[in-house]
């Protein structure tokens, strides 16, 4: 198995408010530390009018990670399409794989929390427009040396050649957020790399990475078991109160998030608010437990088909550091070195 995280970050410190901004260079020290420690990758998520100073501009942030690392892969996971003029995102993420060396993952998305839809007014029911036409118009700019002219639904462009191309090629590897058939589906069959939720038990990602593989397979193209990322919250507990306390600390903050993602007249949802009604359901399958738990969670995840497993760990570096120790060398097949997780 391979270990990647799945990152937010804060302005704010503990200590100290956001308008110094100690939380997000404590999240590039945090990076630095996953990378020495044998992480694979870090993806960073994208949020907006939350009012605890989440992060906003996700690709600055990977844009100073970037210069400060030199084999983690960086990820979005992800960039809401809708909320983005396609063009300057385009040259915004060519730059980024550029300065990066080609270690740039685009997650992309089309968005679900109500709050951003009701911030940037924008309607709901034309996320899935949108999206089709930022993806069109950002491919062709990342493949095309040539000038074009664009004129779509919701962006036109006019004698247009996007500078720089990017890195990779023929662009960055795009990752999307899926969890019904019909998307992981549409995933596959467009050559999308797959991130699946934290909240999924392993029988449900045993069936999805199934869909997604044999999709791929029908429509000619190799599936690679690294093309699918899993997600899932971790704490390593001392013992089963400090677990317990973990977990309750945990609901809190879902409960915070599912807030500004729910519409004021609706109880359903997509990610996080397909299991928020189920009490315990968004903590049901975290990786929250003694390191003998975990390892055995993560058993079931491998058996489950899922080698890439992407952690959003609580509890800062001393945890960060206790994983790499106690739990990644029984899964990674290059275990970091015992100093380095000291």
């Amino acid at each position: 198995m391979k270990f990647g995280l799945f990152s937010s970050a804060q302005a704010n410190s503990d200590d100290l408010g956001p308008e110094g901004g100690q939380g997000f260079r404590d999240y590039l020290d945090f990076n630095i530390e996953a990378e020495a420690l044998g992480f694979k990758s870090s993806f960073l998520v994208e949020h907006h009018f939350t009012g605890w100073n989440q992060v906003s501009a996700t690709l600055m942030l990977l844009m100073a990670l970037a210069m400060r690392t030199k084999t983690l892969r960086l990820g979005s996971a992800v960039i809401v399409l809708p909320w983005h003029n396609p063009v300057l995102l385009a040259e915004q993420a060519a730059t980024l794989d550029l300065i990066s060396g080609g270690r740039f993952d685009f997650g992309i998305g089309k968005g679900y929390r109500h709050s951003e839809f009701k911030g940037f007014q924008i309607a709901p029911e034309e996320a899935e427009v949108r999206f089709e036409e930022a993806i069109a118009v950002m491919t062709r700019a990342w493949t095309s040396r040539e000038r074009f002219s664009h004129r779509g639904r919701f962006w036109h462009f006019e004698d247009i050649v996007v500078e720089p191309p990017p890195a990779q090629k023929p662009y960055p590897p795009l990752w999307v957020a899926a969890g019904s058939e019909p998307s992981i589906r549409r995933a596959a069959a467009r050559g999308f790399n797959l991130i699946l939720d934290q909240y999924a038990s392993p029988q449900t990602l045993k069936d999805r990475i199934a869909i997604y593989s044999a999709e791929r397979n029908a429509h000619g193209l190799r599936f690679d078991p690294m093309q699918v990322a899993v997600a899932r919250q971790l704490y390593v507990a001392g013992d089963e109160a400090d677990k317990r306390a973990a977990l309750k600390r945990q609901g809190a903050y879902t409960r915070r998030t599912v807030e500004v993602s729910r519409a004021p007249d609706r109880k359903a949802g997509s990610h996080v608010l397909a299991y928020a009604d189920k009490a315990g359901g968004t903590e049901e399958n975290a990786l929250f437990g003694t390191p003998d738990e975990i390892c055995t969670m993560l058993e079931a995840l491998r058996e489950a088909g899922a080698d890439y497993v992407l952690l959003t760990i609580a509890g800062g570096v001393a945890q960060l550091r206790r994983f790499a120790r106690e739990i990644m060398p029984a899964f990674a097949r290059s275990a970091p070195a015992a100093a380095a997780a000291e």
